[in-house]
């Protein structure tokens, strides 16, 4: 059966400002400016970045669901 959401698609699509504000984020401490002329290493070490941070986010929020 396909999937027909785009595989860029957020699985909370309420979740797309505070996506979009942490890769912002990102871009700027990295010194990145998003988009089709930047290279493909530097658009992916902010997307490898976002991911870190979203581990990390999740990770706290499971142990303080579990400390609760």
């Amino acid at each position: 059966m396909a999937d027909d959401r785009s595989k860029n698609a957020l699985s909370v699509p309420e979740a797309e400002n505070a996506v979009n504000a942490m890769k912002e984020e990102i871009a700027n401490e990295f010194d990145v400016k998003l988009g089709a002329d930047t290279t493909a290493r530097e658009n992916g070490s902010v997307g490898g970045e976002m991911v870190k941070r979203m581990i990390q986010i999740a990770e706290e929020s499971m142990n303080n669901r579990n400390n609760s």
